[in-house]
């Protein structure tokens, strides 16, 4: 633990562990395993911890208070976790860019991004992705599944982003304000991308052109130039695209829309 030695190494991904029981539950991510299962609802999972935690949602039992907001928890590392939204206090921090992070899920999610590794794999058509998160959501545009309603109009999304979005259109609610030129928006997400037109700021950087971009989803459509990948397709021609919007414009030639 003090020389931080490693000698553990997966043989798939190339990930390290100072303990050998850590690399047997890490190999469990790659094959799918999940030997331990819960009796009152079915779900599994791949750690015997794991399962212990999940358990005690069925009791309901959260015996962890917070003492500066009385929230309670079922578990004491929840509880813990959550005091250093009081406190500030972010322990866990990047050893390539400095970044430090109150939780070390969210600092091993950050770190992929240095390496590159991507654990989680569509089965369907062998996507790779850097968190379970994004399989999940990638995993519907295969299903259909749409499971965000909103509650007003009887919409529904695939994301819980999109739902988000959609429901402050509708009240008209823009509490994120940019300080430099007062431009008001529903999100933070898209308050953070805007003031990268102010400050100039790529932090997005294609691997294989070394081109930078200000925003993610921008880089993620110049990816396709170079891979060539088409995941719009049209469902009346069966043409594929790169782009939503090509296949919007696409579609109009069978609607004969003319906006």
């Amino acid at each position: 633990m003090h020389t931080r030695e490693k000698p553990y190494q997966c043989s798939q991904c190339g990930k390290a562990f100072s303990q050998h029981i850590n690399l047997i539950c890490h190999y469990k991510m790659h094959t799918g395993e999940k030997p331990y299962q819960c009796r009152q609802c079915d779900q599994t999972f791949s750690q015997h911890f794991n399962l212990i935690k999940h358990q005690i949602i069925h009791t309901g039992e959260k015996p962890y208070q917070c003492s500066q907001c009385d929230k309670a928890f079922s578990l004491s590392s929840t509880l813990k976790i959550h005091q250093r939204t009081h406190t500030g206090e972010k322990p866990y921090q990047c050893r390539q860019c400095d970044k430090a992070f109150s939780h070390k899920q969210v600092l091993i999610k950050h770190q992929r991004t240095h390496t590159g590794e991507k654990p989680y794999q569509c089965r369907q058509c062998d996507k790779t992705f850097s968190r379970k998160s994004n399989l999940m959501s990638h995993q519907r545009t295969h299903t259909g599944e749409k499971p965000f309603q909103c509650s007003q109009c009887d919409k529904d999304f695939p994301h819980k982003v999109y739902l988000i979005r959609h429901q402050r259109t509708q009240s008209g609610e823009k509490s994120h304000q940019c300080s430099q030129c007062d431009k008001a928006f529903s999100l933070s997400s898209d308050l953070n991308i805007h003031q990268r037109m102010h400050t100039g700021k790529k932090t997005y950087q294609c691997r294989q052109c070394d081109k930078t971009f200000s925003h993610k989803q921008v880089l993620i459509k110049h990816q396709r130039t170079h891979t060539g990948e088409k995941p719009y397709q049209c469902s009346q021609c069966g043409k594929a695209f790169s782009q939503n919007s090509h296949i919007k414009v696409h579609q109009r030639m069978h609607t004969r829309d003319k906006p």
